[in-house]
């Protein structure tokens, strides 16, 4: 797996291109971004804006080629930038771009309206960078153990379900569907609420799961532990939120993943979770990073992920996954003030 890769981080092994190098290099990469397409010496001098010969710019291309910046299917074909000069490129060439004002303010208002749930607002963080970006959106977070419980409510949903409300510390909150195992008045799920509140309310979110398995204080009373038994049911799925994705059919429409053996490893590889979970939320937390070429993943090779890892006492993250030539200049940009935003309502 390719380390990841951070605007302005050089690496002593870099290769040292002159000007002409880095000028046909830069060039070739944006033009191959825009197109999808191979491109060649033509291309180059004709749509590139490269001020050399033809034959500097073969040159310049045999050498980049000869360095593992460029790759080509075979000896008479145009080139394409490798993901080792995609790398490159991020870190060494790839000057970050600024958003427009319009997009900060969409962004803020768009998440502003999700701050009430962890798993709502990370759904509309991924919905939101997907748009945006035109890539295939994600969003992650881990346990969330280390946060202390603040709130705890509990309210009929039926006769045998109820819904528990637990708001968290900085303002975040979780809720669970209970299915009970016998119905409950309304009065009951109150006197419970009660008890709940009593016994766990300001602990951590670990010690509250541990009191809710082994605390027998929580079981004396028969309403208690039928709500204690539901929680217990839920408890592993509900503080542990999947990857979440959006915008299937905006990968699908870009030429890499237009043919159905293509797109389908591909989702299938991001249904499954791992390691695309573990690799947004390992990143180094509030900064956008690019990990250029997952090719270890069956089903994600060429492709590059853009995430950020939030800051806080959430464990989580956000990010986008798309093609090796994707914008990384935009992407870097929208996925840091996703995430710097996310960050921000989390913690409020």
């Amino acid at each position: 797996m390719d380390p990841i890769a951070l605007p302005g981080r050089l690496h002593p092994e870099d290769p040292d291109l002159n000007d002409r190098l880095r000028c046909v290099f830069d060039a070739l990469v944006r033009l191959h971004g825009a197109t999808a397409r191979p491109v060649g010496s033509e291309s180059l001098a004709r749509e590139g804006a490269v001020a050399l010969s033809p034959a500097s710019i073969r040159s310049a291309l045999a050498e980049l080629e000869a360095l593992g910046l460029l790759e080509r299917a075979h000896a008479s074909s145009a080139r394409v930038p490798s993901a080792r000069g995609f790398e490159l490129f991020v870190r060494a060439l790839l000057t970050p771009a600024a958003l427009p004002e319009g997009l900060h303010e969409q962004i803020r208002r768009t998440l502003n309206r999700s701050t009430e749930d962890v798993e709502a607002l990370l759904q509309e963080a991924s919905r939101l960078l997907s748009s945006v970006t035109e890539q295939l959106g994600l969003a992650v977070a881990h346990s969330l153990d280390d946060v202390r419980l603040r709130r705890l409510d509990l309210e009929p949903l039926g006769e045998r379900r109820a819904l528990l409300a637990l708001g968290l510390e900085g303002g975040a909150a979780q809720t669970l569907v209970l299915e009970l195992e016998s119905p409950l008045e309304a009065d009951e799920l109150h006197e419970v609420a009660l008890v709940l509140r009593e016994r766990l309310v300001g602990r951590m979110l670990a010690e509250v799961r541990e009191r809710m398995a082994t605390d027998r204080e929580l079981i004396r009373r028969t309403a208690v532990r039928l709500v204690v038994r539901a929680v217990n049911a839920r408890w592993t799925q509900a503080l542990m939120t999947p990857l979440i994705t959006a915008g299937a059919s905006r990968i699908a429409q870009q030429p890499e993943f237009a043919s159905s053996d293509r797109l389908g490893p591909l989702l299938r590889a991001v249904e499954d979770g791992p390691p695309l979970d573990r690799l947004m939320v390992g990143g180094i937390e509030g900064q956008a990073a690019v990990r250029i070429g997952l090719d270890a993943t069956p089903g994600l090779a060429g492709c590059s992920l853009v995430s950020f890892a939030l800051p806080g006492h959430v464990r989580g993250a956000v990010g986008v996954l798309g093609p090796l030539r994707m914008d990384y200049a935009f992407a870097l940009a929208a996925v840091e003030t996703v995430g710097t935003r996310v960050a921000e309502l989390l913690q409020a």
